[in-house]
């Protein structure tokens, strides 16, 4: 009997083959073409990005409202960030229903490293409630992330034989 070494080390740099390469689709049995498909996967994708980024202007302006009409504006504009969050989530999941991917590390890994620099940056400049913000909230919320997704990349059976 063989007993393989397993290691809890996420396998993040693996050599392995490529499992789909980006631009390209999942086949699905969604009984549309693979143009049809990859056609709506660009068009979705660049509507999801532009709803996200509506999204976080709607949280924006909750917070910076003011006025005599404070109030409604305030509710207004976080329900409008509410529904808007909703769409996106149903435009990602159309986008994976047609056969999309994501790359959540590498996304983490890319909002991580400009982190750091802005910790760098409002260090020097002497603005701590930014610097604590970034360091106690985002960076250490972001590493966190990282690590309960690469838990799932180690090679470690679900069960043994």
């Amino acid at each position: 009997m063989t007993i393989s070494r397993l290691s809890p080390q996420p396998r993040l740099s693996q050599q392995g083959r490529e499992v789909q390469r980006f631009g390209t689709l999942r086949l699905l049995p969604v009984a549309l073409s693979a143009e049809a498909r990859a056609e709506s996967t660009q068009l979705l994708n660049r509507i999801l990005a532009d709803t996200t980024i509506l999204h976080a202007l709607y949280k924006k302006h909750h917070w910076v409202v003011a006025g005599p009409t404070f109030y409604q504006l305030h509710l207004l504009f976080d329900k409008h960030a509410g529904e808007q969050l909703e769409l996106i989530d149903l435009l990602a999941e159309r986008v994976q229903a047609l056969g999309g991917i994501g790359r959540l590390l590498a996304a983490h890994e890319d909002i991580i490293t400009a982190v750091r620099s802005a910790i760098d940056k409002t260090a020097s400049n002497g603005d701590w409630g930014s610097n604590d913000l970034l360091i106690s909230d985002v960076l250490r919320r972001h590493e966190l992330q990282v690590w309960f997704l690469s838990a799932h990349l180690v090679d470690i059976p679900l069960v043994g034989a």
